[in-house]
């Protein structure tokens, strides 16, 4: 075993920062023994210095994060502090200076991928960044290198832990959603602003780096179709429930019908009770990968938290502190398809379509006309009426969102139709 150690650099010391600076220290001798060569904390870049942080030595504790990845004798630099900057110069700066990287921003990934894969290429170093997806859940390795030989065409998962949290309590307990969120917030499941989780920020920059890995193209986050769940109602579980379905907040990445184009896209969608996804608890994720070789493949854990997400770092710390002392460097990107992404126009799937309509003769009769003009299949019907007043609940079969965006469309302007209730995508079958 090498003496010498390889010396690691830490930007941000929060929750993970700080776990993965105690199994550093706990752990030390079976990292040590892993790798091949003792590893050392060299440095910890923080705002608030003053801080207590139990096992951390105060003399490494700096704010200046820009002077500790220049020092030159870093080997590896590991990012927890997330955002777009300073954490992009600091990357840019740490590769300069020598040092790989090893990241759980997946905002500045998302946004940023391609340009930080350069300049690691162009620096000869690593850039590895396992934790930035679905925390303890091994899903960037196994796509970028266990299936590198395979032929990807969907990746379908839950991949917020906050959001499938109160989706979950939605379901089981039939509770509003500000009811749910309350509840997740009080056990710290959502944070104090939870509109990155709610509205699907979080989930679709993860949907961006999964669909450039597993389609070999570059997929920015503005590539990503998005929509949040804010506006899942208990009446929706309720139509899910007759259907046989419950509710997630998905990310969906699949090569288009002719495989020419690929698309990436976060929404709440109906699943049926027999599907796995549907039995996926609690704030967990889990990501299915569909393959040509390997078929249906199933990832599944925590997907948040100190632990788990540190666990995930330090997965990557050994592999890239490997690749240092053998001279060598791991997978960077691989974009050589530069498939186009399309819009989600594109995308066919089933709809469940709840309207508010008169309760009059004539009115189911008109509402299948204007799906028949455009082009979408009627599946199933169910209507309830009182009062002069009904709710007509739709499923169609598979056609385009461009079709059934222009029959909605054309269903708002019927004079007999006061209003579309609910419009939910239907997936996994």
């Amino acid at each position: 075993m090498r003496t010498r150690p390889l010396k690691v650099a830490l930007l941000g010391c929060g929750v993970v920062g700080s776990e993965v600076a105690r199994i550093m220290t706990t752990h030390a001798d079976d990292l040590a023994a892993r790798i091949g060569a003792p590893v050392e904390l060299a440095g910890v870049a923080v705002r608030r210095p003053s801080k207590v942080r139990e096992g951390i030595d105060p003399g490494l504790v700096t704010t200046d994060a820009t002077a500790l990845v220049k020092r030159g004798d870093i080997d590896v630099v590991v990012e927890v502090i997330g955002g777009i900057e300073p954490a992009r110069s600091l990357i840019a700066t740490a590769f300069e200076h020598g040092a790989s990287v090893v990241s759980a921003n997946k905002a500045l990934l998302a946004q940023d991928g391609a340009a930080l894969h350069a300049a690691a290429e162009e620096h000869g170093r690593d850039l590895y960044y396992e934790a930035a997806v679905a925390g303890a859940i091994p899903l960037i390795r196994p796509l970028r290198e266990s299936l590198a030989g395979d032929k990807v065409n969907r990746v379908l998962g839950i991949v917020n832990g906050t959001t499938n949290f109160i989706l979950d309590k939605m379901d089981s307990t039939g509770a509003g959603y500000q009811e749910a969120l309350d509840e997740a917030t009080a056990l710290g499941y959502a944070e104090a602003d939870p509109t990155a989780d709610v509205e699907g920020f979080d989930a679709a920059a993860k949907a961006a780096i999964l669909a450039g890995i597993a389609f070999h193209s570059r997929v920015r986050l503005d590539d990503v179709y998005r929509e949040g769940m804010t506006e899942v109602t208990a009446a929706d579980f309720r139509s899910a429930k007759e259907m046989g379905c419950t509710i997630k907040l998905l990310a969906i990445c699949e090569r288009a019908g002719d495989g020419g184009s690929i698309t990436a896209r976060v929404h709440p969608a109906m699943i049926p009770l027999t599907h796995p996804l549907a039995s996926v608890r609690g704030a967990y994720n889990a990501v299915f990968v569909e393959s040509d070789a390997s078929g249906q493949l199933m990832f599944y854990g925590p997907g948040a938290g100190g632990s788990p997400t540190a666990s995930a770092v330090l997965g990557d710390l050994v592999a890239v502190c490997r690749n240092r002392l053998s001279g060598a460097t791991g997978p960077g990107e691989s974009a050589y398809a530069a498939l186009p992404v399309s819009g989600m126009g594109e995308v066919v799937t089933r709809y469940h379509i709840s309207l508010d309509v008169a309760d009059k003769p004539g009115v189911l009769a008109q509402v299948a006309t204007v799906f028949a003009e455009h082009g979408v299949s009627i599946d199933t019907v169910r209507q309830q009426g009182k009062d002069g007043e009904a709710s007509l609940v739709v499923v169609t079969h598979r056609a385009s969102d461009a079709s059934l965006s222009g029959t909605v469309e054309s269903l708002r302007k019927l004079d007999t139709v006061r209003g579309v209730a609910s419009i939910m995508r239907v997936e996994g079958e």
